[in-house]
């Protein structure tokens, strides 16, 4: 088995196979919504033999930080759907029930010890399998917002290579590869069932039977959340049952890739979407679709982008990759302290994951995870108290959309804009890597010499000022937090950037 670091960042492919992975669809009841899945069984707390499993944070003790994790089997029939109708592009999808069969999947939970800390909010996870194990790339990069807040997390192994591994994957660590003993017991039917599996987790939490995945804890927001191809899962979700099973305030769907993945897939009828797939605008619970650079046109989400409504938002963010240093690397022991962390570096000089993968250039070292902590706030906002997440411009394209325009330095123009593209010391990307291989995703990072940033800041101060400036802007738009503000600003401080 890999060593334990090494296993943890495979974290970071969810993000370069998800889209490989079958361009589907789906489509879904618009009629009101009043229904909900059925009641699974829940057992737990699960105790030993064996520990929890997931690909997420490797270098955080959890009760430091005055958190628990707390594992649960849940069971039941679930349900698979075939569409009704055409499948179109704007996502007002129906469909009815298809098949059933048994499973028994697990819920990680991590929630404050202290009950009186508990914010209210619960972010249920997709995890990611395209490495052939369960990861929560989404953990890694909100959560020291959830430390500070108070938020519960729940991850859910919600498809059958997490599990069973029948998809292999370059980790191959499913659950019960990982702790045959403990995970034994867990049984998948496949991923046609996967989108009713996640429902009946939701179901668990929003309205618990006898046995609380949340004990004590009485959730008041609950929000989806999923990454890449956990994300693409999300928009099938959304599209097909969000109207259905009123069971989420809102979503998160982070760097999905075009079109959606199958509602239905062999050896189940098989239910594909249309290539450009939009998410669904006539639901009640707002939504933030949140881009980086490389998935506009790696993953080819630029064909299914759609303007903002009363309850979605589209952000997509200048000087960011799909994988970066952060979820690969220093987001795995960050505890929300360490201005360090705000630190454009040349990772590895290109090896994110020594011994297991080089790229040939270094890889994009971006703010990303920065600015998600800001639209997690704010979604919550948008949810507790009505108040809509700002609108943001979109990434600047060419008139034939075939690739970004970029300012003089070489960083992309529009988007949303923060001090790495405004007050830069880098030219940060989502692409610029060599192709073929996991790389791609994983973009650029390339540093200006002594030289260049003497000319851009002629002195220490003109550094700090241009950091100080757009930072000031970020914040005031809603696009970077105040704590993680002065983390940036701190780290500027003592850079020693500017001058000869």
């Amino acid at each position: 088995m890999l060593q334990l670091r090494s296993v943890l960042v495979w974290s970071a492919f969810w993000i370069s196979i998800g889209w490989v992975v079958g361009a589907g669809g789906c489509s879904s009841d618009n009629g009101g919504g009043s229904g909900l899945p059925d009641d699974p069984l829940v057992e737990g707390p699960i105790g030993r033999p064996g520990a929890p499993f997931v690909a997420g944070t490797t270098g955080i003790l959890l009760s430091q930080q005055g958190y628990e994790q707390v594992e649960f089997f849940i069971s039941g029939t679930a349900k698979s759907f075939r569409n009704v109708g055409e499948l179109g592009s704007d996502g007002i999808w129906k469909v009815e029930e298809a098949e059933t069969a048994e499973y028994k999947t697990r819920a990680l939970v991590y929630r404050p010890m202290d009950a009186s800390e508990f914010s209210g909010t619960v972010l249920v996870e997709w995890l990611n399998v395209s490495a052939g194990l369960d990861s929560a790339p989404d953990w890694i990069s909100m959560h020291t917002e959830i430390f500070r807040e108070g938020h519960v997390w729940v991850g859910v192994s919600a498809q059958v290579d997490g599990i069973e591994g029948r998809g292999g994957g370059i980790g191959a660590l499913y659950l019960k590869k990982v702790d045959p003993v403990r995970y034994g017991p867990l049984s998948h039917p496949g991923d046609s069932y996967s989108y009713e599996m996640f429902a009946q987790v939701a179901q668990a939490i929003r309205n618990p039977g006898d046995i609380a995945p949340l004990q004590e804890l009485v959730p008041e927001r609950v929000i989806a959340v999923g990454e890449s191809q956990s994300a693409g899962r999300l928009v099938t979700w959304v599209n097909a049952l969000g109207p259905v099973y009123q069971l989420f305030d809102g979503y998160i769907i982070h760097s999905r890739g075009g079109g959606s993945p199958a509602l239905s897939q062999s050896p189940e009828e098989v239910v594909s979407a249309p290539d450009v797939v939009n998410v669904r605008d006539d639901l009640n619970q707002p939504i933030l679709m949140f881009q980086t650079e490389s998935d506009l046109f790696l993953l080819n989400s630029l064909p299914s982008n759609q303007p903002d409504s009363s309850m979605f938002r589209l952000w997509e963010v200048a000087g960011t990759a799909h994988g970066d240093t952060y979820t690969l690397d220093l987001g795995h022991s960050d505890v929300g302290d360490d201005p360090s962390i705000a630190q454009v570096v040349e990772s590895n000089q290109g090896a994110p994951i020594p011994g297991l993968v080089t790229c040939d250039l270094p890889i994009n070292s971006g703010p990303a995870h920065w600015v998600l902590k800001a639209g997690l706030r704010g979604l919550i906002d948008w949810i507790a108290n009505g108040t809509p997440l700002p609108e943001a411009p979109r990434l600047s394209v060419n008139d034939e959309g075939t690739a970004f325009e970029l300012d003089e330095l070489g960083n992309v123009l529009g988007g949303i804009r923060t001090n790495y593209v405004d007050a830069p010391v880098a030219v940060l990307s989502g692409l610029g890597q060599p192709a073929g291989g996991f790389c791609g995703i994983f973009g650029t990072t390339t540093l200006f010499d002594d030289e260049q940033l003497g000319e851009l800041y002629p002195t220490e101060q003109d550094y700090l000022d241009a950091v100080n400036a757009s930072v000031d802007v970020a914040v005031d738009a809603g696009f970077l937090l105040p704590p993680d503000a002065a983390l940036i600003v701190a780290d500027a401080e003592n850079s020693g950037i500017g001058g000869p």
